[in-house]
């Protein structure tokens, strides 16, 4: 799906501008949610994107804002409509929380991706066989058909590296992710391999960052820098933990990691050099046994 036409995209667009309207009109989320009949909290989900808005509510609320122009009325409620839609990724619900499915629909919708992984190899760019050993060693409690459904899920959004207009993803990966022996060394050389290929690729950028390296602002652990082709190339922060996502906006925050991420590349091997690195890697796999 382009990224113009993300129902996660309509969504934000959607939130961006009833913000400004409300914001225009002198009111506060509570007074809006008052006239709703519901919570500031939901509010401020439609406003962030995160939630839809029934049809009924939008014309309150632009009646509420003063709204009179018939055809910004019409375009925001086709924003509306769009942002309602299901996303490929909707048919993996049933192993998908709702903070990941969020974090699916962003990214599919995303002009640019800045992702640092210390000890993994980054989802965009890891092969099938990878991503199998993760599930099965990282999933205990699955079933076999939950696994393959999560195979199945990230492969899928890979596709947005090599579809219409795809994003540009920089990456920075820990030399420990070459070295932690994810399915075993058949896997893992494959999986160099993969990562060797896909260095190759115009839209993509990547560096290893080696243990000589040492601390860098990135020992907290792994984040990912998602910058939206709407309202500016606005930014998201995602820091990830083995029960929630959390999800960074405001601007001190973005700031902040992607200061954090300048340096981490600035400490990286080049890409040049980072393909030594890989071609090294992989050769230390060759006389392992598989």
């Amino acid at each position: 799906m382009p990224a113009d036409h993300s129902p996660t995209v309509r969504r934000r667009r959607l939130g961006a501008e009833l913000r400004r309207l409300r914001e225009q009109a002198g009111l506060t989320a509570e007074q809006v949610g008052e006239h709703l009949t519901c919570h500031a909290s939901k509010v401020g989900r439609i406003e962030n994107g995160r939630s839809g808005v029934r049809i009924l509510d939008l014309r309150t609320m632009l009646d509420l804002y003063e709204v009179g122009d018939r055809r910004v009325r019409e375009a925001l409620t086709a924003l509306a409509k769009e942002g309602k839609k299901r996303g490929w990724w909707q048919q993996y619900s049933d192993v998908l929380s709702t903070a990941a499915a969020e974090y699916v629909s962003l990214e599919a919708a995303a002009s640019h991706i800045k992702d640092f992984q210390p000890i993994l190899v980054p989802g965009l760019l890891q092969t099938e066989d990878y991503v199998q050993a993760l599930m099965d060693g990282g999933r205990p409690d699955d079933t076999p058909d939950q696994i393959s459904m999560r195979v199945r899920l990230r492969m899928e959004r890979q596709s947005i590296l090599s579809g219409e207009a795809p994003p540009l993803l920089w990456a920075v990966v820990g030399e420990a992710a070459l070295r932690n022996q994810v399915g075993g060394p058949a896997t893992m050389r494959h999986q160099i391999k993969a990562l060797l290929e896909v260095s190759d690729k115009p839209n993509v950028t990547l560096q290893i960052l080696p243990f000589a390296a040492g601390a860098h602002p990135g020992v907290d652990g792994a984040f990912t820098v998602l910058s939206m082709p709407e309202q500016g190339e606005q930014e998201v922060i995602l820091v990830e933990a083995m029960t929630s996502s959390l999800y960074l906006e405001t601007e001190q925050q973005v700031s902040r990691y992607k200061f954090a991420f300048n340096h981490i590349r600035a400490a990286a091997a080049s890409p040049s050099q980072s393909r030594d690195l890989l071609r090294g890697a992989l050769y230390d796999y060759r006389d392992l046994g598989d």
